[in-house]
């Protein structure tokens, strides 16, 4: 008799930490209920003119394949953006994807076999311990704390997760989940590790112009001698506001890299072809526009941490960078707490949708008194929002 039972990896690849309540905000809708979405990344900022006109104005009869590597002006495009950022790319070095996180799944399964690890700081993003789990590879976490902004540890910390085993260290500066931008001084540290334990770097840059208070990133690009040992993962979706496209690309000057993920997209054979027409413009002209939005968010993330500050028994460190803050609550299960918000809880037909920060974390039972709120809606909604917050903790805590 044939076994019809799904696989063990299919099992044990966990659900998404930031979708999972999605069935409840819909009964909760269904209910007359006004929603909050702090849960998620999408922003609500329009997305740029100039990607709706490239897409309103496609002319082509068929829209046929491109090819695996993305359309050539695409490509071309990629390597502009990257040039005003002084990272020097030839056009083989680049590789349009379906969204980072294709760039994410590809860059795991390039330079990680089954069974082997890559280091990783949580919280960290959700995904990659699903794309993990899809490739058998390990993630080893070092845990970073909300009392000091999860800034990270010291290297002697990190190098301890060090083993035979290890192929890289996945960093995302600014970070998803936390908000924070790591300083020079870290950057320098994991750079150097990764030379000294001939590790790679996966360097996941999707939020990388979102830096607030006059910060800037220090790109793991500038050291000279990693870049063979660098892959970068980007996405157009934050920075102008294009979730839905599903556009970004993975880089790397490493031949082997590159030539082994042209063989992963070969699979999936191409990028949609309108979508990479649409983001061209952008890619060549977007100075004005990251940096307003950069304000925008910026009071956005000073009307939430100054909002939280006032709730009893908060902890929280403002970010500086991305959109997101993950403050610790007086709450004991922050699966439970985000369950009650929209199945017990409401103020004047309105509740708030926030992502438990378990999720965000490989380490059982951490994240327990933790969520991660995006910042993505405007400023008074914001305020509500917490608000909202608030009075459900008096209610739950009761």
């Amino acid at each position: 008799m044939g076994d019809t039972s799904i696989s063990q990896r299919a099992k044990h690849t966990p659900a998404s930490a930031i979708r999972k309540l999605v069935p409840l905000a819909d009964e909760a809708k269904k209910k007359g209920l006004a929603v909050y979405h702090v849960n998620i990344g999408n922003p609500d900022l329009p997305t740029p003119e100039a990607i709706l006109k490239k897409i309103h104005t496609f002319s082509e009869k068929t829209i046929g394949y491109a090819p695996s590597t993305g359309l050539s002006e695409t490509v071309t495009a990629w390597q502009k953006f990257y040039q005003d950022k002084d990272v020097s790319l030839d056009l083989r070095d680049i590789l349009v994807t379906s969204g980072g996180s294709e760039g994410l799944i590809f860059a795991f399964l390039t330079v990680a076999d089954p069974s082997e690890e890559l280091v990783v700081f949580e919280p960290f993003y959700t995904s990659y311990a699903i794309i993990a789990a899809m490739g058998n590879i390990k993630l080893v976490p070092v845990r970073t704390f909300v009392e000091d902004g999860f800034h990270l540890p010291s290297r002697e910390e990190i190098e301890k997760k060090v083993t035979p085993k290890t192929r890289g260290i996945v960093v995302c500066n600014p970070n998803n989940p936390t908000g924070t931008l790591y300083t020079d001084k870290e950057v320098t540290m994991l750079a150097d590790i990764a030379l000294k334990h001939n590790l790679f770097i996966i360097s996941d840059e999707t939020y990388q112009e979102i830096v607030f208070d006059g910060k800037k990133v220090l790109p793991f690009y500038s050291f000279e001698k990693l870049r063979n040992q660098l892959v970068i993962v980007d996405s157009v979706s934050k920075r102008f506001n294009s979730c839905g496209l599903r556009i970004g690309c993975v880089t790397s000057k490493n031949k082997d890299v590159m030539s082994a993920i042209l063989r992963f997209a070969q699979a999936r054979l191409s990028v949609a072809t309108v979508e990479q027409v649409a983001i061209i413009p952008m890619l060549y002209n977007h100075s004005s526009y990251i940096r307003e939005i950069k304000e925008i968010y910026q009071r956005r993330r000073d009307v939430v941490v100054e909002n939280l500050r006032k709730i009893s028994g908060v902890t929280c460190v403002a970010p500086q960078g991305a959109f997101y803050i993950i403050p610790k609550l007086p709450i004991d299960d922050s699966d439970r707490f985000a369950t009650y918000l929209l199945t017990e809880f409401s103020d004047n037909g309105e509740t708030v949708m926030v992502a438990p920060a378990t999720g965000f974390y490989k380490t059982p039972g951490l994240g327990k008194d933790e969520v991660r709120i995006a910042y993505v809606l405007e400023e008074k909604k914001l305020e509500r929002a917490v608000e909202l917050l608030s009075l459900a903790l008096r209610k739950y805590n009761k």
